[in-house]
């Protein structure tokens, strides 16, 4: 069964193995990184398999707290994917952020629709890329 919750209090690095691996980046974060990002998110929703206890999904926010959440992260494993894993922890990011003016993220044209199913609408957005940070180590 999958359990979900929202904190990182006991959390180790061990359980959050296999994550970014199937996003094709050449270089990701470690699983101690990983589970910094996590620490250091303003909201962060998990989704724990309770047999095993691996971190199977995450989302993380950063917020300001008064107006404005980015949602930069949402991750299910792979062997985890088509149980709405997904749709749960975006569910219960958008629920924890509903006070708030807005909440944006950045995606691929591809995954908008999976976005507009939970509310979202699509919108025009910059960024930058710094490949050479993608470890998080820099």
């Amino acid at each position: 069964m999958i359990v979900y919750t929202d904190t990182v209090d006991d959390i180790d690095a061990s359980q959050l193995t296999g994550f970014f691996v199937d996003w094709g980046w050449p270089a990701h974060p470690t699983p101690e990184t990983h589970l910094r990002l996590l620490q250091n998110s303003a909201e962060v929703v998990l989704a724990i398999d309770d047999e095993t206890t691996q971190i199977v999904g995450y989302i993380t926010a950063i917020s300001d707290g008064v107006l404005s959440a980015y949602i930069p992260l949402l991750e299910v494993l792979q062997p985890y994917q088509g149980r709405n894993i997904g749709s749960d922890l975006v569910r219960r990011m958008l629920d924890k952020l509903q006070h708030l003016y807005m909440i944006d993220l950045l995606c691929d044209a591809g995954v908008q629709p999976f976005y507009e199913r939970l509310g979202m609408q699509p919108a025009t957005g910059m960024l930058i890329r710094n490949y050479n940070q993608q470890t998080g180590t820099g």
